[in-house]
């Protein structure tokens, strides 16, 4: 079972990136699926999640209006596309996942391993 991010990378503030999470089993489209980060000595925040069916989601107030989470179960794939970045979104970002509801993507039961996100100022 895999999760695999990727499209990290190094932009300007202000620039736009969108990141990819590409499942490795079919199983993985009924599972809610999120986003987290996790910057240089600081603990791995939560970014955004959303359900199995696309129909919820939810983001951390920090990135609110900024990123969107969307998904395609036929290509059992996550995307978040980030906009208008700022170099407080450096970090390294990670695709979860977790078969029992939305919420408890916060101690999700699978994890990738992760893509770098470097904003520049």
């Amino acid at each position: 079972v895999q999760l695999v991010e990727s499209g990290g990378g190094l932009v300007q503030a202000g620039a736009s990136l969108r990141l990819s999470c590409a499942a490795s089993e079919r199983t993985f489209s009924s599972y809610s699926m999120g986003w987290f980060r996790q910057a240089p000595g600081k603990e791995r925040e939560f970014v955004v999640a959303i359900s199995w069916s696309g129909g919820s989601t939810y983001y951390a107030d920090s990135v609110k209006g900024r990123f969107t989470i969307s998904r395609d179960n036929a290509k059992i794939t996550v995307y978040l596309q980030m906009n208008s970045l700022k170099p407080e979104d450096t970090a390294v970002y990670y695709c979860a996942a977790d078969a029992r509801n939305l919420h408890t993507i916060k101690v999700a039961q699978y994890w990738g391993q992760g893509t770098q996100v470097t904003v520049s100022s």
